[in-house]
């Protein structure tokens, strides 16, 4: 799959896919969609474990929002 291709499909899985980290996988990102959340700000609102009972979110996909909201010094909520 080309970059274009792969821009292409990852749109398909979320409204504001561009606004999730590059390689979160298309069940995360419709989980994603699924539950509302808009945007790494929403992620904090949601506990690490909520987010794990979503249907499509994996060890990998949370590792990756994880890796993100402690880049931008933010954590799941307690």
């Amino acid at each position: 799959m080309t970059g274009s291709s792969k821009d292409a499909a990852r749109g398909t899985t979320h409204p504001n896919a561009a606004a999730f980290p590059a390689g979160l996988s298309g069940p995360a990102l419709r989980a994603l969609d699924r539950a509302g959340i808009r945007s790494v700000a929403d992620l904090a609102r949601w506990s690490e474990k909520e987010l794990a009972a979503l249907h499509g979110m994996g060890p990998a996909g949370l590792r990756k929002l994880r890796d993100t909201l402690e880049a931008k010094g933010w954590r799941f909520r307690s």
